[in-house]
C-alpha cells in the first residue's frame, strides 16, 4: 500500500524523478513536477490599493468585452478600463479554450479548459478586470462561424451571451473581432455575430423569457469592434474612434502597458508571455450598433453619482472620502465610509445599488486591516464525514470592532460578543459534519457528459460563472461604529511547505472513494494478457470493498475482482489486473473499460486528478474511472523508439501499449550518446519550436537518419523555430490545416509502403479521429519528398502537405502534420496502425 499526506506529496515530489513508479503516479494524478508557488491568502491591501479602490466608489460605467478563448482579450485595454477610467469591466470568453494545444504539459481537452480558466482567472487579478463564460466548447480550429455556431448551438449560446449582459448589464460592449471572414478563426467570427445579436436581444423581453425570473432586459448604449493591427493585419484606421491606453497609473506604480503584459503572459500554456510596454497607446473602434461615440467610450453614460435621483449627496461623501484619506492611517476613513454606507442603503434602489455596498464594506475591510481567514489542515473532505475548522481574526485598526457570531457551513452558529481589540489576535476551532447530500466539487460544466459544442450546465444561474463556489465559506457577523455587517470568507486548505512557507489551496469535497486508471488508452494486439494498474484512493476512514473492471465483449479478466482495504483518509494502493482478448482481433475496434469501486455495495465510478502548475491554484476533479480499450489488428517493424518530447504529448506511452520500447531521450542522449540501437527517433509535437538544443543536434539526428535510421518529426508551428533546416531537403511550414476530423483522405500514392508495410491501411483507418486531421501542412517541399495523402476541408482546395516522406542514404525521414498527438491518446485504431507504418524503417521495406 502506497499512503501519504497530501503536504507530504509536494514535499516528495521533489525526490522522486527517477522513480517509474512515482513518475507514473505523478502522471496518474496529473501533476507536474514543481512546487505550486500561487496561494489564495486573503486579500491584504495596501494603501495605494485602498486609494485606488476608494476612487472607483465614484466612478458607475460599465463595459464587458466579449471574443472567443483565452488570450483573445485586450488586456492594455481592460487594464486601461478597470484601473485609469476605473469602469467596471469584464471579459467575456465564449470558450474555454478546450481545444488548444498545452506548451506546458500534456493535459488535453476538458482538462486544458480547467487550466485555461485559471490562467483567465489570474490575468483578471492582475488587469483588475471580471471574467465570464459561457457554456460553447472550444472543439478545435474552425473555418467559419456557420459550423461554429452548428456546432455549438447558435440560440444556446446566444442565449449565454444575452444572460451574461442582462445580468452584468454594461453600458458599452466591445467585441475584439468583425463579424466576418477577417476574423481568421470561426469561432473570433461567431463570438463577434453573438455579441452583435445580442446587443439586440438582451433588452427585448420576447428574447429567452425564462431568465426573466432572475434578471431584467437590459440595452446596451453601444457595441463596438476593437480594431487591431496583428502582424500583416491592419483594420484600423485614422477616421475610427480612437484613445490613448497607454501611460503610468501613480497608485499602481506601473504601465498600463506593463499590467498588460503581466496579464497576458498568464497564458503560459499557449505561450503567450510577452514583453512589458511603456507610453503612449492608441486603441481604434468601429461603432457596430447604437450611437457611435464622439469624444468619449461613455458618450451619453451616466458615470457620476450626481445624476443619479438622490445621488448628489452620496457623490458629495465620496469625495469627502477621498480629499481627506490619509495614506498613513487609512482607518481614519472609517466612520466616513460607514456614514455613506448607510446613507447609500437609504437610496432608492438602483442597478449600482447593491455592488457599491460590497464595494464600501469590503473597503471598510480593509482600511480597519481586518484579518479573516477559515482554514483546514487536510486538503479534502467526503459527505458524511467531519472536518476541523480554524479561525483566525484580528483589527489591526484603533477603531473598536464587535464580533457578533460565526455561522458555519452546517448551519450552527457560534455567539461570541466579543470586542476585537487594537492587534489582538483572535483564535477559534470548530468541529464541522458535512452532510451525506453534498455534492463533490466537481466543476460545474464537467458534473455531465457533455456533446463536442457544448457543456450541459446544472441551472440556468450557473451560466457566466468562471468556477464553482467555495464548498464551504464562513459568516463572519461584525458590528463597526454601529453598522451590523457580514463578511463571508471561504474555507481554504492552509499547510506550511518548508521551502516555500506557508501556502493556501482550495478545500474540497471528494467522493469517499476514487479509482484511477493508469492509462487513459489499453491496446490489445493479441491474446497476451495486459496488466492494467488501478489506484484506489480513500477520503474517509475504514474503506474496504472491491474494484471491478467493467469489460467491453471480447476481453477478459484472469480476475475481474480484486480487494482492497484503506483504513484511513488519505491512504491509497495499486491494484493490478490482467486482461487479455479471447481472440487475437482482425479488425479494429475501440470501446470503454469502466473501473468500478465498491464499498458497502455501493459503486463509485469516479477517479481523482490533480493539476499543478506555479503561476495558477491547484484544480481538482474527478474525472469518469474509464479508458479506452483498443482491439487492434497491428503488426509492427522495429520496436526500440528513441522519443525527444516537445511541448508535452502522451504519445509515447500510447506507443508503449503497442508493445513497442520507447526512450525519451534528452539532450546529451543525443548529443553524446548512440542512436544507432533505435529503430525510430520520433521528435514531439512543437519540439523545434520549444526545445532550443534541436538547433545543434539536428545535424546528428539526420547523420542517425543517413546511416540507416528512421526520424519521425511531428508537426511544429512555423514561428519561432529553432532550426530552419526541419529535413535533409528543404521545405517550409505553412498556416494550412484540415479541421475537419472527417474530411476524405486520398492516396496519392497508392503503392507507397506507408500504405502497405508493415500494416495495410485503408480508408477505414482515417474514421473515428478527434478534433481535426492534422495543422500547420508543409509547403514547398523539395522534390525527393514523397507526399502520400491529400485531403482538405468543404469547399476548399486540397492540401498534400499532412505527410512528407523522403529516403536519405541509407534511412527514412518522415515529417507529419497529421495529429497524432490526439489521435493516439484517444485511442483511435487506425493513428496507430498508420504511425506504426511511418516507424517501420527502411530495412522493413518490402
Amino acid at each position: 500500500m502506497v499512503s501519504f499526506s497530501y503536504k507530504q506529496f509536494f514535499r516528495i515530489s521533489k525526490h522522486i524523478v527517477c522513480s517509474s513508479r512515482w513518475r507514473s503516479l505523478l502522471l496518474l494524478m496529473g501533476c507536474v513536477l514543481q512546487m505550486p508557488a500561487w496561494a489564495q491568502r486573503p486579500a491584504e491591501w495596501d494603501v495605494a490599493q485602498i486609494r485606488l479602490h476608494l476612487l472607483k466608489l465614484g466612478v458607475l460605467g460599465k463595459v464587458l468585452y466579449v471574443a472567443a478563448h483565452p488570450d483573445d482579450e485586450n488586456t492594455q485595454l481592460l487594464a486601461y478600463l478597470a484601473n485609469g477610467k476605473l469602469y467596471t469591466t469584464a471579459y467575456l470568453s465564449c470558450t474555454r479554450g478546450d481545444g488548444g494545444q498545452n506548451l506546458i504539459g500534456d493535459e488535453q481537452a476538458e482538462e486544458m479548459g480547467l487550466i485555461r480558466t485559471q490562467e483567465l482567472l489570474a490575468a483578471r487579478r492582475i488587469d483588475g478586470a471580471q471574467q465570464f463564460f459561457t457554456r460553447a466548447n472550444d472543439f478545435g480550429f474552425s473555418k467559419s462561424a456557420e459550423e461554429t455556431l452548428r456546432f455549438w448551438g447558435h440560440q444556446r449560446i446566444l442565449s449565454d451571451v444575452v444572460w451574461v449582459i442582462r445580468k452584468f448589464q454594461p453600458d458599452i460592449v466591445i467585441c475584439r473581432f468583425p463579424a466576418d471572414s477577417r476574423a481568421g478563426h470561426g469561432q473570433h467570427w461567431a463570438s463577434a455575430i453573438l455579441a452583435r445579436e445580442a446587443f439586440q436581444a438582451a433588452a427585448d423581453p420576447n428574447q429567452f423569457p425564462e431568465q426573466l425570473r432572475y434578471v431584467k432586459p437590459w440595452q446596451p448604449k453601444r457595441l463596438l469592434w476593437n480594431t487591431y493591427s496583428f502582424g500583416n493585419i491592419n483594420t484600423t484606421g485614422a477616421d475610427q474612434f480612437h484613445f490613448d491606453d497607454g501611460g503610468f497609473n501613480t497608485l499602481l506604480g506601473e504601465d498600463y502597458g506593463e499590467i498588460a503584459a503581466d496579464s497576458r503572459s498568464m497564458h503560459k500554456s499557449q505561450g503567450f508571455g510577452v514583453p512589458r510596454t511603456r507610453g503612449t497607446h492608441e486603441e481604434y473602434f468601429v461603432t457596430i450598433a447604437g450611437e457611435p461615440p464622439v469624444n468619449d467610450l461613455m458618450d451619453g453614460v451616466v458615470t457620476s453619482w450626481a445624476s443619479l435621483p438622490g445621488g448628489r449627496q452620496i457623490q458629495h461623501m465620496i469625495d469627502s472620502l477621498q480629499a481627506h484619506f490619509r495614506v498613513d492611517s487609512p482607518e481614519k476613513s472609517i466612520p466616513g465610509l460607514v456614514a455613506l454606507y448607510r446613507s447609500l442603503s437609504a437610496m432608492p434602489n438602483n442597478r449600482w445599488k447593491a455592488e457599491k455596498l460590497q464595494e464600501i464594506q469590503t473597503l471598510i475591510q480593509q482600511c480597519a486591516g481586518l484579518y479573516m481567514e477559515a482554514t483546514v489542515s487536510q486538503p479534502a473532505v467526503a459527505p458524511g464525514q467531519r472536518f476541523l475548522l480554524q479561525h483566525e481574526i484580528i483589527n489591526r485598526s484603533h477603531i473598536p470592532i464587535h464580533l457578533l457570531k460565526i455561522q458555519y457551513p452546517d448551519g450552527q452558529v457560534r455567539h461570541v460578543n466579543q470586542i476585537l481589540r487594537f492587534d489582538t489576535d483572535q483564535r477559534f476551532q470548530q468541529d464541522i459534519a458535512v452532510p451525506d447530500s453534498m455534492p463533490i466539487s466537481q466543476p460545474y460544466w464537467l458534473q455531465q457528459p457533455h456533446q463536442l459544442g457544448y457543456y450541459q450546465i446544472p441551472s440556468q444561474q450557473w451560466v457566466g460563472l468562471p468556477e464553482n463556489p467555495s464548498a464551504f465559506s464562513i459568516g463572519y457577523e461584525v458590528s463597526i461604529d454601529g453598522q451590523v455587517f457580514t463578511y463571508t470568507v471561504a474555507v481554504q486548505y492552509k499547510y506550511t511547505d518548508p521551502v516555500q512557507g506557508e501556502l493556501y489551496e482550495p478545500f474540497v469535497v471528494a467522493p469517499p472513494i476514487t479509482v484511477n486508471l493508469e492509462n487513459k488508452v489499453y491496446v490489445f494486439t493479441d491474446t497476451l494478457p495486459v496488466h492494467i494498474r488501478v489506484m484506489v484512493k480513500a477520503f474517509q476512514d475504514s474503506c474496504i470493498g472491491h474494484v471491478h473492471l467493467q469489460l467491453p465483449n471480447g476481453l477478459y479478466a484472469l480476475q475481474q475482482d480484486l480487494p482492497f482495504r484503506l483504513m484511513h483518509s488519505g491512504d491509497e494502493t495499486w491494484l493490478n489486473f490482467a486482461v487479455k482478448a479471447t481472440l487475437v482481433p482482425q479488425s479494429s475496434r475501440d470501446e470503454v473499460l469502466q473501473a468500478v469501486a465498491y464499498v458497502n455495495g455501493k459503486p463509485y465510478r469516479l477517479g481523482y486528478r490533480l493539476i499543478s502548475y506555479a503561476h495558477i491554484p491547484l484544480i481538482t476533479w474527478f474525472p469518469p474511472a474509464q479508458a479506452k480499450a483498443v482491439l487492434l489488428s497491428l503488426h509492427t517493424g522495429g520496436r526500440h523508439i528513441g522519443y525527444i518530447m516537445g511541448a508535452g504529448d502522451r504519445v509515447p506511452e500510447a506507443l508503449r501499449q503497442c508493445g513497442y520500447t520507447v526512450t525519451l531521450l534528452g539532450e546529451q542522449d543525443v548529443v553524446h550518446g548512440d542512436l544507432s540501437h533505435f529503430d525510430a527517433i520520433v521528435t514531439g509535437v512543437r519540439a523545434y519550436n520549444t526545445v532550443s538544443w534541436l538547433a545543434y543536434a539536428q545535424p546528428i539526428l539526420l547523420k542517425y537518419v543517413y546511416n540507416g535510421g528512421t526520424l519521425v518529426v511531428q508537426y511544429n508551428n512555423n514561428f519561432h523555430l529553432v532550426t530552419s533546416q526541419l529535413g535533409p531537403y528543404p521545405f517550409s511550414l505553412s498556416r494550412n490545416r484540415v479541421t475537419e476530423e472527417d474530411a476524405p483522405v486520398k492516396f496519392l500514392l497508392p503503392n507507397d509502403p506507408v500504405l502497405h508495410f508493415p500494416n495495410e491501411i485503408t480508408q477505414a483507418d482515417f474514421d473515428g479521429w478527434i478534433q481535426e486531421r492534422g495543422l500547420y501542412f508543409v509547403s514547398d517541399a523539395d522534390a525527393h519528398y514523397r507526399k502520400p495523402f491529400s485531403m482538405h476541408d468543404s469547399g476548399e482546395a486540397p492540401l498534400d502537405g499532412s505527410t512528407i516522406i523522403a529516403q536519405y542514404g541509407k534511412g527514412k525521414y518522415v515529417y507529419t502534420c497529421l495529429d497524432f498527438f490526439r489521435e493516439l491518446p484517444a485511442g483511435v485504431p487506425g493513428a496507430f496502425r498508420l504511425f506504426a507504418n511511418m516507424l517501420a524503417g527502411p530495412t522493413f521495406t518490402p
